[in-house]
């Protein structure tokens, strides 16, 4: 069976629901068309097409198969287009998984800015809290943040992350603001849901000595941002990522505490497949996502100049 010309032909027909328009992009016969399918179906063992008098419809295999087809052509195209020094534009789609809150405030306009750098690139942006299996959704990259569980991938450290403890001015004006971690205990917070502990507040002192607070939960979510909108109607303290509660700080609409404690102190980074060949635009994106957020990255400012 020659493959490529078997996969190519399958991505054709999926790309047009028409194996006579698959033929004749191809510039084949339609029966050679029918005849590659059915070969690499039969090859795979896995029926990959629904097919009826009417439309061709692509099963759960099927589908799964041309994401991953999809990007091996993409990246052989590429790699080509490399080899030959034909190119001298960064092109293609980057599939991208990130948390939430971070890709809609941090993400978000990094993309913007490599786009408009590199116009040929195309993105396809997964914005989820949930943890996302790259291969298994056809993704490039993925944004991560904290510790990295999965040692199949590929990571890289794009910035650092300080957790801090916030609430309103006038929630400390009512509670007062605590003078050690311990005070928290008797303050209802605001915790992420997402952890395995929420209402378990870890910490290091200024010896680097590890300890932690349990807090009483008055509300809990699986998105930072919900949590920082009830902190600021000063129903809670909350202890959440820099890059989250840095604008609400700069406003002034909620006053850290305790930064002389190292809160949650975690790293973002970008994480990849681990293959032989890393498609030039993931590399090109990732190196500029360590530029754009650097060593000192801007989500921290308030912590140094507070």
């Amino acid at each position: 069976m020659n493959e490529f010309s078997h996969i190519s032909t399958f991505v054709a027909v999926v790309e047009s629901q028409s194996a006579s328009k698959a033929a004749e992009k191809l510039g084949v016969a339609v029966s050679a068309v029918s005849r590659r399918l059915k070969e690499l179906e039969s090859e795979l063992g896995v029926q990959l097409l629904q097919r009826t008098t009417r439309k061709m419809h692509l099963t759960e295999a099927g589908e799964k198969f041309y994401r991953r087809c999809g990007r091996l052509l993409e990246d052989l195209e590429e790699a080509k287009q490399e080899a030959s020094n034909a190119a001298t534009e960064l092109s293609g789609t980057l599939r991208i998984g990130t948390p939430l809150s971070f890709g809609v405030a941090h993400l978000s306009p990094a993309i913007a800015a490599f786009m408009h750098l590199h116009p040929q690139i195309k993105i396809d942006l997964d914005m989820s809290d949930r943890r996302i299996d790259l291969v298994e959704e056809g993704l490039d990259l993925a944004i991560r943040i904290g510790t990295l569980e999965d040692s199949s991938l590929m990571a890289r450290k794009l910035a650092s992350v300080r957790h801090v403890v916030c609430a309103s001015p006038s929630f400390w004006q009512q509670h007062g603001k605590p003078a050690a971690p311990e005070a928290l205990t008797k303050l209802p917070a605001l915790c992420y849901g997402n952890l395995s502990q929420p209402d378990v507040w870890s910490y290091r002192d200024s010896d680097n000595n590890k300890a932690s607070v349990k807090v009483p939960i008055r509300m809990q979510a699986t998105n930072g941002d919900a949590l920082v909108e009830a902190a600021v109607a000063g129903l809670g303290v909350l202890c959440e990522p820099s890059f989250i509660v840095h604008g609400a700080v700069e406003r002034g609409v909620l006053t850290p505490v305790l930064t002389d404690y190292q809160w949650y102190s975690m790293n973002i980074y970008a994480v990849y497949p681990q293959t032989r060949y890393v498609p030039a635009r993931v590399r090109a994106f990732i190196d500029f996502l360590v530029s754009h957020f650097g060593e000192d990255p801007y989500w921290e400012q308030f912590l140094r100049t507070g």
